[in-house]
Order: C-alpha cells, then structure tokens, then sequence
C-alpha cells in the first residue's frame, strides 16, 4: 500500500510482544507503508528518517480469539505448497477476487511462504504484503515497517480478523503494490481491533489506530477479495479510470484472454460497504 501524503499516527497504549514477529525485539518502529513513494513535496514513510517524524506506534497482543461467525473453508497443507519464483499478481488477475482460506497447518511449508513473502516484498520495495498479492489464496499477511532486510522486525498475521473499528472515518491517499502508480483517496475507519494467529498458531489481539490500522485495513481487504478501488466514490475513481483500463489491457495483451473484470461496467455508487467486522 502506497502512501502520498503523511498524517500523526496516535501511539497505541501498549507493546506487542515478540511472538509476532521474526526478527529482533520489538522497539519503536511504526508500520508506515506497503510500496515506496518518493516525490518533491512528499514524505517516504518507510525510511529510517520516518521513525523521528511520528510518534512511535505500540500494540498488545493477548491470547484470546473471538470465535468464527461462519464455517470457513481451510487450506489443505498442499495449498500452502508451490514451485518457482512468486510474483506480484497485478489486477485484474482474478486471483485477486479469490476466496482465500483459512489456514490451520502451521508447519514448514507456512515458514517457507512466509519467508519467500518477505523476500518478495522487499525485493519489491514494500513494507507488507497479502498472500493473494503473489498467487496463494490463504488468509496471511506480512510486515516490515522499516521495509530492509535484516533491520526492523518481520510481523506475520495469519486468519485476521477484524473485531471492532471506530466510527471515526477518515480518507487517505493509498496505493497498491497490485496497482502500480496509482493512487487516489480511500476512506477507512481511523481505529480497530483485531484477532488473528501468529506464525506458531498462537492466538492474539492488537489494538491499531491511525496509519497502522490504515495499513492493516488494506491488506485485510485484499484476503477479502476487495481492491482498494472497491471503496472509492465514483468521483475518486473518475481520476483513475484510464489508469485502471490499462491495466485491463495488459493483463489482455499479455494473456490473450478477455479482462475477468471491467471498470466501465462497474455500477455508479457500488462500493464495498462496511470494514471487515466479522
């Protein structure tokens, strides 16, 4: 997820505890942007110098998880298994619209996609990543605020769930890696609370609010099956129709199949209503 402008995040009231991550202890970093975006006039949310211009960001895990609203489908241990090199999967690759399931194998091949995720993310110039993003439809997603390997720490969400957001709704310009160069405003709850696994199948919840939660809602949306143009009004997306159509047309050219979706016939005022509450 892209960033073109920089807002104060609100620290969260407490500190996440290292079992979600891989890297070293937790300290004062923020989780700041999903793709790269430098230009005159704006700030580049996963460098170093970024950690001095917002207030560090924390989070407290607690081993507790609500239970499910609705059986879900469970991805089989060979699901979670795949050759060759990943890629980022661009729109309109139907992928992208996949159901994703839920994963309840927490072995090998799970580590194995995980690292290879971060590997494409940081070869990618990320700083997160979802799993549908590179092909796999399971319910998983990667961070790294600070967006270099080997600094920062590597955080692993897996079956996310959003338990409850603010009422407070606020727009931002985002981006995204399944996107690139495009950027409009998308309007998100400011703060949520969320359930989820870590890499080990340890249950947690963490409070996020301001741009962690901000980062976290798209990627929640992409296990979802909803792009972040899904939650534009028909205004913002007028700016970016012709960007949009292009890339239908390279996913044709490059194919040699019909796109798997249109934006011209997307119905005027459909947007994806309400922010992942399950």
């Amino acid at each position: 997820m892209a960033f073109a402008t920089c807002v104060h995040s609100t620290a969260l009231t407490h500190t996440l505890v290292p079992f979600l991550h891989r890297g070293p202890p937790l300290g004062h970093s923020t989780f700041c942007r999903l793709y790269r975006f430098n230009s005159p006039g704006f700030f580049t949310l996963s460098s170093n110098s970024f950690k001095h211009l917002v207030p560090p960001v924390f989070a407290q895990a607690r081993r507790s998880f609500s239970s499910m609203a609705k059986e879900e489908a469970v991805a089989s241990p060979a699901e979670l298994q795949f050759e060759g090199r990943l890629e980022i999967v661009q729109y309109p690759d139907p992928v992208l619209r996949a159901k994703n399931k839920r994963i309840n194998t927490f072995d090998e091949s799970l580590k194995k996609l995980v690292d290879v995720m971060f590997d494409v993310m940081y070869r990618t110039d990320g700083i997160g990543l979802s799993a549908p993003q590179v092909g796999i439809n399971v319910q998983l997603m990667v961070f790294n605020s600070v967006g270099e390997r080997d600094e920062g720490e590597e955080i692993v969400l897996v079956n996310p769930r959003i338990s409850r957001y603010s009422r407070k709704i606020v727009p931002y310009n985002e981006g995204c890696l399944s996107f690139p160069g495009i950027y409009a405003d998308v309007e998100r709850p400011d703060s949520l609370k969320v359930d989820a696994q870590d890499i080990t199948g340890a249950r947690f919840e963490v409070n996020l609010t301001g741009l962690p939660a901000r980062v976290f809602q798209h990627e929640y949306d992409h296990l979802q099956g909803i792009l972040f143009f899904d939650r534009m009004s028909d205004e913002v997306l007028e700016t970016i129709r012709t960007e949009l159509q292009g890339l239908e047309k390279k996913y044709e050219m490059r194919t040699g199949k019909p796109s798997p979706e249109k934006i011209d016939a997307r119905r005027r005022s459909k947007k994806a209503v309400g922010f992942g509450k399950s």
